[in-house]
């Protein structure tokens, strides 16, 4: 699904030749065409399919400016224009970069559009890449462009959560950096707003409740890995179509495998801490049907289904042993094994009884 790009507005921020952090603004929005609005998607798309995703609301905390947050309100009583509101936002950015000791600079996009029945407000701040391109004349000329692809610092509201439910901890949304807290150290405090809702956590306690509903249900491992195709599935179509988990849906999913007894939605409402509806996570729901690990340059990924037939785990000397390996890894073992094989054989025999010099 598409979406519909209601605003747009780009501000430049950067240092000049002093040294110093200064941003550039733009008097007017930038008029909807389409190749905007496929400039937005792209951007969009690439926002949904990020997985380092985390959540966050604004915050009163002290020491957490209130500027961004009031001005959007503004915006959005009618109060405020787009243009001025972003141009509150540049400054306010600005101001929060002037104290950290980043060297962040580039484009500052703002804009507003809609998606699935909610509007959003994207704000992140792009990098302005040059690359070599040959004209009409065979010359080669410098270009810029922004790299859709490569977004990291970006944040996104769901204006139309905030307005039902301004006490929710989640109408924020960012994509975490993979060191540090780069992203929470200043694009979260020039929003001030501060992280809230962890996605990743509730989709491991989902994960967990998975476990226990199999177990409290004395499935076979046939049947329990049934059910854990059957949730991995589900969570993988919500994240296909932008939409979260919701437990009562995933609950009727379930009552459509057979000899299932009780509600999940019951087993999980008693004893689990889960919202009844969050974003899905691909790298821990990926987990419900494969087998994941890695540690001492050891890297093993398999499906869950091949545990007790291609693939066997002796807990006693801590051994896995797999039957049939990879074709592809197959022909770098053999290959390896000869080299190596050639190797020792090559080596000259020293005799122990002579000295070695």
């Amino acid at each position: 699904m598409n979406i519909s790009a209601n605003n747009i507005i780009l501000h430049s921020i950067e240092y000049n030749s002093e040294g110093v952090l200064q941003c550039k603004l733009r008097e007017g929005e930038l008029p909807i065409s389409p190749s905007i609005g496929q400039f937005l998607s792209d951007l969009h798309r690439t926002y949904q399919s990020k997985a380092n995703k985390a959540f966050a609301a604004f915050t009163d905390k002290s020491g957490k400016s209130p500027i961004f947050k009031e001005a959007l309100l503004q915006e959005s009583a009618g109060e405020l224009d787009f243009v001025g509101f972003s141009q509150k936002a540049a400054q306010c950015l600005v101001e929060e970069l002037q104290k950290h000791d980043f060297a962040e600079q580039g484009v500052l996009l703002v804009s507003k559009y809609s998606w699935t029945a909610s509007d959003y407000l994207l704000i992140g701040l792009l990098q302005n890449n040059e690359s070599l391109s040959v004209n009409d004349n065979l010359e080669l000329q410098v270009s810029q462009h922004i790299e859709t692809s490569k977004i990291q610092l970006v944040a996104r509201i769901d204006l139309t959560l905030l307005s039902r439910d301004p006490e929710s901890n989640r109408y924020i949304s960012f994509i975490k950096g993979r060191v540090g807290r780069k992203v929470a150290d200043f694009f979260l405090d020039f929003m001030g707003a501060e992280e809230g809702f962890d996605a990743k956590v509730q989709n491991e306690v989902l994960m967990k409740a998975v476990d226990e509903f199999c177990e409290e249900q004395a499935l076979p491992v046939v049947k329990k890995q049934e059910v854990r195709e059957v949730a991995f599935q589900y969570c993988k179509d919500q994240i296909k179509e932008g939409d979260d988990i919701n437990l009562s849906t995933l609950s009727e999913q379930f009552q459509e495998t057979p000899k299932l007894e009780g509600s999940f939605y019951d087993f999980v409402s008693e004893d689990y801490e889960l919202e009844k509806s969050f974003p899905a996570d691909r790298s821990v729901m990926r987990k419900l049907t494969k087998y994941v690990g890695q540690g001492g340059g050891v890297s093993i990924s398999f499906d869950q289904k091949h545990l007790g037939e291609r693939i066997h785990y002796d807990a006693d000397s801590d051994t896995l042993t797999i039957q049939g390996v990879p074709p592809n890894l197959r022909e770098q073992l053999k290959r390896d094994a000869n080299i190596l094989s050639a190797a020792s054989v090559d080596e000259p025999e020293i005799d122990s009884e002579t000295p070695p010099f």
